[in-house]
């Protein structure tokens, strides 16, 4: 898979000449108002078919799948948990502040599962069903969150111009995001993956993502970097699908909804420090896994 290339001097002095008695210690500012905790409705609990829980050698990494955006990955994704072919298989293309790459029985990007190759999945049809949560309108795009991801589409004030009653939408590289690896070939994804270690927005609209690393990001950036990784790679133990693990055993997981108020108010709280420089990568999703 080859990714594309990728105080002034003046006022400290009449500071310093005033008596001790003129020299006013400046008063603290105040201390920013503390944002409440979310409550039981601000939380969700995702699909058990749509949880990949992955168990490295360094620790638990658990992505979320969004078949919303990328079905036919999401799709194969499972299909390949359920038949643990992803277990075993070594991290072997990590690059600091980019990305961690995995999937490949060959351990090295050159190979793939016996199954057919995939239709890119670059864009996805948002229509008025698809819940997605605003947090910027850009006029002609609207930025927000379908579930983990975020996501940048175009006007919704779009979609009764067009034949399906929808509009396009592409997944937003942010940190975390699962992106599906591929060849020179568009349509080449097998089996291979990749989990963002950082922001990296040229991948957008060029490769398929289909979730988001909801725990476990620090495993993600703690795996063994190399170009190749040189031995000993850092590998998948077990990778499973969450509804398959037995109930005794199963993580119990929540995410913060981005339907509900305490997301929004984040959302809020993220562009007011951010100003100008704020894009969806800068908003918190809080998840508990038990």
């Amino acid at each position: 898979m080859k990714f594309a290339t990728l105080a002034s001097a003046a006022a400290l002095a009449l500071a310093l000449a005033l008596p001790a008695t003129a020299q006013k210690k400046p008063a603290a500012p105040p201390a920013p108002a503390k944002a409440a905790g979310p409550t039981a409705a601000d939380w969700r609990t995702p699909n058990p078919d749509d949880v990949v829980v992955i168990d490295t050698n360094k620790g638990r990494i658990i992505v979320e799948l969004v078949p919303e955006v990328a079905p036919l990955f999401t799709a194969r994704v499972r299909e390949l948990a359920r038949e643990h072919f992803y277990d075993g298989h070594t991290f072997f293309r990590v690059i600091e502040d980019f990305m961690d790459q995995t999937g490949d029985p060959e351990n090295r990007g050159t190979g793939g599962s016996t199954k057919p190759e995939l239709k890119a999945e670059f864009l996805f049809r948002r229509g008025a069903d698809l819940p997605f949560t605003m947090a910027q309108d850009q006029s002609v795009a609207e930025v927000g969150f379908i579930k983990s991801v975020p996501v940048s589409t175009q006007s919704m004030m779009l979609a009764p111009m067009t034949r399906d009653g929808k509009v396009n939408g592409y997944v937003l590289y942010c940190p975390g995001v699962a992106g599906a690896a591929r060849g020179e070939d568009e349509n080449s994804a097998n089996s291979q993956f990749f989990l963002m270690r950082a922001a990296f927005p040229k991948l957008e609209r060029r490769y398929t993502a289909f979730g988001r690393v909801i725990s476990g990001q620090d495993v993600v950036t703690a795996i063994k970097v190399g170009e190749p990784v040189p031995d000993p790679q850092d590998r998948m133990e077990r990778v499973r699908i969450l509804s398959d693990i037995p109930e005794n055993e199963r993580p119990k997981i929540r995410v913060i909804d981005p339907a509900g108020a305490w997301f929004k108010a984040e959302i809020a709280r993220a562009i007011a420090a951010g100003g100008a420089n704020f894009t969806a990568c800068d908003v918190n999703i809080p998840v508990e896994v038990k």
